[in-house]
């Protein structure tokens, strides 16, 4: 469920602080683990390392994320593969072909 409109997008304080300190087309990675912020038009352009349970995960922000959450961009699973005897058949047809 989203935020309600009347009280706004919620951006986390101290990232706005650190994107107000640099100037625009600075390369400089902005750590945070501040999954919830919403992305607003002022982060356009900066790289933001969100922190996906273990790492942080370069972002570089452009237009089209403007109102999605960093949290979306970063994700904390991995998927490895689907197993079984079927996958295994599929894997060796592949490797035979090449």
């Amino acid at each position: 469920m989203g935020r309600s409109l009347k009280k706004g997008p919620w951006v986390d304080p101290r990232l706005l602080k650190k994107i107000s300190n640099l100037k625009r087309g600075d390369k400089t990675i902005i750590k945070t683990w501040s999954r919830n912020s919403t992305i607003t038009p002022e982060m356009i352009g900066f790289t933001i390392g969100v922190h996906n349970g273990k790492t942080h995960l370069s972002v570089f922000i452009v237009e089209n994320m403007v109102g999605h959450k960093l949290g979306e961009f970063s994700p904390t699973r991995k998927f490895v593969k689907h197993g079984g005897k079927m996958q295994r058949g599929l894997e060796a047809a592949v490797k035979k072909s090449k």
